[in-house]
Formats: C-alpha cells, sequence, structure tokens
C-alpha cells in the first residue's frame, strides 16, 4: 500500500515539479529579458531548488568517454561480458591507436570492482572506475533495480549474490585477478572466495576490502544499533513492499528505494538541509560551479534502486544481527564459511577514520578470520580524515588511497596470459 501511495504522490506532484524546473530554466535564459531584474535570481534558484527535491532521479551514466593511461589519452567503452537477471558484469574497455601503449595495457592487472547493493547505483564508483582505469583492466558489477526484474526470473537472495560473484570471478580467471569490494559486498565476497578456497579452486591474486561491516560488533555505527534493537519481523513488516503494477517487477517484494533514500537523509538531516541551502544560495548569487558541484553529487545520491526482500533481510540476519562470519557459523548451500582456508590471496583492507556507516576495525577484522593468509600478506590502511564515501571517491581517494592500492596489487600481479607482444601496427584500432 505504501508503494501505491508514493506512486499516487509522485503522480501528483510531477506537473509541479516539471514546472518548476521550466520556470527556473526560462527565468535564468540569457535571451530572456526579465532574467536582468532585481529578484529573478532569487525566484529562479527558488523553483530550481524545489524542482531538484522533488524530482525522480534516473540511474546516471558512468559517462567516462576517456582515460590517461600510461601517458596516453584512452576512450573507453562499456560492454555487457554477462547478463544476469540481477545483475550486468561490465566491461569497461580500454581502446589505443599506439601499439606500444597497447601492448603496456595488454599486461595491466584485471580487477573486478563488486559494487554495493545497498541502495544506491554502481555509478557512485564512478570516481574509483576512473582511477582504476589508469593501469587495471576493469570489471564491475552493475546491479539491476528489482522493480525492473518481472517475477518469473525468481527470488534473489544473499546466497544468490555470492552465486554471482562465484560466477563472475571464474569467468574472468581467478589466476589472474584482483578483487576489489566496496561496503556491503566485502562480506559475501569473503564467503564467495573462501567456499572457492575450501574446494580446492584458484582464488584471486589479491582481494581488497573497503570500509564494510566484516564484524559490525567492532565499534558499531548507527547502521548496526537499527539492525540490532530491533527483530527481522519488525524489518519485514515496515521496509519490505510491493512493486506496483506499473514497473515489471510488479508483485515483487522490494525494499524500496525511496525509503532508503529517507534513512540516509535521516542519518544526517542537517548535512544535506544546508547543503541545500548552500546550493540556493550558489544559485542566487551566480556562483554556477559550485552549483554544479551540488547537482552532480546529488544526481548520484539521490538515485536509488529497489532492493530484493530476501537478499536485504539475509543480509540483516546474516551480516547485523547474528553476526555468522565473525562467529565461524555461516553456512552457504550447506557448506561453511571458512575464511581460514583461503592461502594463496593477499588481502588489503581500507578503512576511514571518520566512517559513519562501517565503524572502525570492522573490515580489519578480515585479518583475524583469515589466518591461512602469511602475515607479509596482509596490509590495513586507516585513512585519517575519511568518511565512508571519502575511501573511495574524491580527493583522498584519488591522491591517498588509489595510489598504495594500485602498488599493492602490482606487488602481487602476474602477466595475463592472453598479452602478446607481437606487433599490430597494421591492424585496426584494439582494445585492452
Amino acid at each position: 500500500m505504501l508503494y501505491n501511495l508514493h506512486e499516487l504522490n509522485r503522480s501528483l506532484m510531477n506537473p509541479l515539479v516539471g514546472w518548476s524546473g521550466a520556470a527556473a530554466q526560462v527565468l535564468t535564459a540569457k535571451e530572456n529579458w526579465l532574467s536582468h531584474f532585481p529578484g529573478v535570481q532569487r525566484l529562479a534558484a527558488g523553483y530550481e531548488l524545489a524542482y531538484r527535491l522533488g524530482k525522480d532521479y534516473e540511474k546516471p551514466a558512468f559517462a567516462i568517454p576517456s582515460v590517461t593511461a600510461h601517458g596516453y589519452e584512452t576512450p573507453i567503452s562499456e560492454r555487457v561480458s554477462i547478463a544476469k537477471p540481477f545483475c550486468n558484469l561490465i566491461r569497461f574497455k580500454r581502446f589505443s591507436d599506439d601499439v606500444a601503449n597497447l601492448d603496456t595495457m595488454k599486461h595491466d592487472p584485471i580487477v573486478l570492482v563488486v559494487a554495493p547493493l545497498s541502495g544506491h547505483h554502481s555509478t557512485l564508483l564512478r570516481d574509483t572506475v576512473k582511477s582504476l582505469l589508469q593501469d587495471h583492466k576493469v570489471y564491475l558489477t552493475d546491479w539491476i533495480d528489482a522493480r525492473m526484474v518481472p517475477l518469473d526470473q525468481g527470488e534473489f537472495d544473499l546466497d544468490d549474490y555470492i552465486a554471482y560473484i562465484q560466477e563472475f570471478i571464474r569467468h574472468i580467471g581467478a589466476e589472474r585477478l584482483h578483487v576489489i569490494s566496496v561496503c556491503q559486498p566485502t562480506v559475501p565476497v569473503m564467503a564467495a572466495i573462501s567456499l572457492m578456497a575450501s574446494k580446492g579452486e584458484k582464488t584471486p591474486l589479491t582481494m581488497t576490502m573497503m570500509g564494510g561491516p566484516i564484524d559490525p560488533r567492532r565499534c558499531p555505527t548507527k547502521v548496526n544499533n537499527l539492525a540490532t534493537t530491533r527483530p527481522l519481523s519488525w524489518f519485514e513488516s515496515n521496509v519490505i513492499h510491493t512493486v506496483p503494477s506499473n514497473y515489471p517487477g510488479k508483485g515483487r517484494k522490494v525494499y524500496p528505494g525511496f525509503l532508503q533514500h529517507a534513512g540516509f537523509v535521516a542519518m544526517n538531516p542537517s548535512r544535506h538541509m544546508s547543503s541545500h541551502w548552500d546550493f540556493y544560495e550558489n544559485l542566487r548569487r551566480g556562483d554556477l560551479e559550485d552549483a554544479k558541484s551540488h547537482r552532480k553529487f546529488y544526481d548520484d545520491y539521490n538515485a536509488v534502486l529497489d532492493m530484493p526482500a530476501p537478499f536485504y533481510l539475509d543480509t540483516i540476519s546474516t551480516v547485523f544481527q547474528k553476526h555468522l562470519l565473525p562467529r565461524g557459523l555461516w553456512d552457504v548451500q550447506g557448506e561453511r564459511v571458512k575464511p581460514g582456508d583461503i592461502r594463496d590471496t593477499a588481502l588489503l583492507t581500507i578503512e576511514g577514520e571518520h566512517d559513519d556507516i562501517s565503524g572502525r576495525g570492522q573490515t580489519e577484522a578480515a585479518h583475524e578470520m583469515c589466518s591461512g593468509i602469511p602475515t607479509s600478506r596482509k596490509q590495513n590502511l586507516l585513512i585519517e580524515g575519511a568518511g565512508h564515501y571519502g575511501i573511495f571517491s574524491g580527493r583522498r581517494w584519488r591522491e591517498t588511497i588509489y595510489p598504495q592500492l594500485r602498488d599493492f596489487i602490482a606487488q602481487y600481479a602476474k602477466p595475463t596470459k592472453n598479452a602478446s607482444r607481437r606487433p599490430v601496427a597494421k591492424r585496426p584500432r584494439k582494445s585492452a
């Protein structure tokens, strides 16, 4: 019922929201003589603020047309390597006409970035991907909005998530792969690699875990406390709703994106109110650069997706309430998750000093669990002054964290099997 009410309210508000956006554009158009009158900028700023507060935010584009790789401007193309009902494995292919640069890129390490399925689209990791493309071949998990997945595609739970990760690792090839998990997926990624190790399969060369709840009992945050102070039945009754009939996934049980967004904002309401007020003031004063930065951030932050209910409830129960991973009691499809069985994969954990999502020490707990990895092949980074988003996006990520992550991967990288040093001067543009 709540989802239907939300859709009704959205439909009723759409005309007003659209009118506000149009009015803001008209009043700020340089060719409009009204834009030069006193007070018009203030009015236009109010209209745009109303428009942005009320509009629907679609999934943004990655918009990475090129990067500088090994000193060359390198075009980028997005391609779907594997299409699954709830996730696409995306390959960001790099192209070059320079023979030497192409050969260098073919020998770059291969990275799988596992994006979180926790409300936001994987485009939130745009900065992460863009940095990695300078020195790596990059794959990314692009999770699909559950309301867009028809019911006949079946359910999706935490075990399915783990199975997806294992399939992606096998598809790329574990013997040449480096896995990076950001926030939520640190737990299922550790499970996926642990289960592969227990079965005697090859495991990735390295695994990097960034700001994730490996052991949420350490330095609990507001997110952890919410999960532990209410029974699972409360979440099932209060945040799980049915997708309405106007979406392909009609009838599917989900944790709706609009509720998740409300929860994100409720964690720091004053910060968001201040940000929106600053945006209004920047528009009023004509400070277009700061206004552009605000739009860019909230275009990503306000774009949310619905999560499949079984996956969400499994995560609440397994990770945040029962703490099955750190207690050594987690079974997946009848197999016990044993991180101690991982031996041939180097481990890097990254934490932010001021992370209010995954508290200090929660990710570092992976080192104790992965007892089979030699100490010499383990490393932990605590980033001073960084919050949750700062460990994978922004200046600290680009200038402080990424160089250390790049060096860690390079330390354990092996040449790719498909690399070739034969001349390709007369062939058409190639990719790497």
